[in-house]
């Protein structure tokens, strides 16, 4: 049989920790096993490229950080959008009849399983493995890179809180997520944080400014404020992503945590700073957690095709790997609840979340 494997959207940490059990599975367990990468991601299986992967190509890449495949992000959108030659799903389709494949390993996010979804409506055999930082695919308690990307970001965070403390300053960690807020409420929650501000939850200023100067009130040295990058105000939750960012320009302001420090300090009269982690959240080695999980989920994806299970996406569920059908969960996404008991025992121990009573 004939194994592609591709890695699509955003690197995070534990890629090739996958594709490593995904080929030594194949190797030790599916005779004359062939296994070819595809390069960038789908954008490669456009393209009709591939090159062949063998037992070497799995050794030390464990620990190794981003994806020996390397990665593109293609929009959804346009996979569908006539262009010339056809269009691009009408592209990987061909190109992965030519290659001759029997099985494709995509990993990957949202964007990823719902590409994956089209393609085996179109008689390919797919099996995703769900990828994401910010661990909302549907499905799935968790993604592989989230733990390692909580780890990192609350490292980050602990150390802007000696900062933050030595200058008795309210310092605001904006932390990947633009629509769901688990990396943000993960860390915040380990990392100690007095408000946690995530897209599920849209803030009052006037609720973020009050807390600040209670805070200031009762004597407490400094504020940590965990923020997602899309966090929003309360006024913009009626408005789309496209239309907040054009409101957001034409006021002159760039990203909420930025508008949201100078709001502070301009009301509270406390001296406010901001920090983006940003890409650092994705590189790296991943931690052991992911490093466990990269190698069950990769093993159980490799024993699905040879089992010739295909159309499904490989999850973690109630602490067993499972997995699910991929009609089932593209285009569906996990955020946080309001009203989940992790939000409620934060609450319960004082961390605000910028909401009026």
């Amino acid at each position: 049989m004939k194994f592609g494997i591709l890695t699509s959207g955003g690197d995070c940490a534990g890629l090739n920790a996958v594709i490593r059990s995904i080929g030594l599975y194949l190797l030790n367990n599916v005779k004359n096993a062939e296994i070819v990468g595809i390069p960038d991601g789908y954008g490669g299986l456009i393209r009709g490229e591939s090159y062949p992967l063998r037992r070497e190509d799995f050794e030390d890449i464990l620990a190794l950080g981003g994806t020996i495949l390397r990665t593109t992000r293609q929009p959804f959108k346009k996979m569908t959008v006539a262009e010339e030659g056809g269009s691009r799903l009408s592209k990987m389709v061909a190109n992965y009849k030519k290659m001759g494949l029997d099985c494709l390993f995509t990993l990957g996010g949202a964007g990823t399983h719902k590409t994956a979804a089209l393609l085996r409506m179109e008689g390919g055999k797919v099996i995703g493995v769900p990828k994401t930082i910010d661990n909302d695919i549907y499905g799935t308690d968790v993604t592989f890179g989230f733990q390692t990307a909580v780890e990192v970001a609350t490292e980050a965070f602990d150390r802007i809180f000696t900062t933050a403390r030595s200058h008795s300053r309210v310092m605001l960690v904006e932390i990947m997520g633009n629509k769901a807020g688990w990396l943000t409420l993960h860390t915040g929650i380990a990392a100690g944080a007095d408000m946690i501000l995530i897209p599920e939850m849209p803030f009052s200023l006037d609720a973020v400014c009050d807390f600040v100067t209670a805070r200031v009130n009762a004597g407490e040295r400094c504020t940590m404020i965990a923020v997602a990058e899309g966090a929003q105000l309360d006024y913009e939750a009626k408005f789309k992503k496209e239309d907040r960012a054009f409101v957001r320009t034409e006021l002159g302001e760039t990203t909420v945590t930025r508008h949201l420090s100078e709001v502070i300090t301009e009301r509270t009269g406390a001296e406010a700073r901001y920090s983006v982690l940003g890409y650092l959240q994705r590189g790296g080695t991943p931690c052991a957690f992911d490093r466990l999980l990269c190698s069950r989920l990769g093993g159980y994806a490799a024993r699905l095709a040879a089992a010739g299970r295909f159309g499904v996406t490989v999850a973690f569920a109630g602490n067993k790997v499972t997995f699910n059908a991929l009609a089932d969960i593209a285009g569906k996404y996990k955020f946080v609840s309001p009203e989940s008991d992790i939000v409620r025992f934060a609450k319960d121990i004082g961390i605000s979340f910028g909401v009026n009573a």
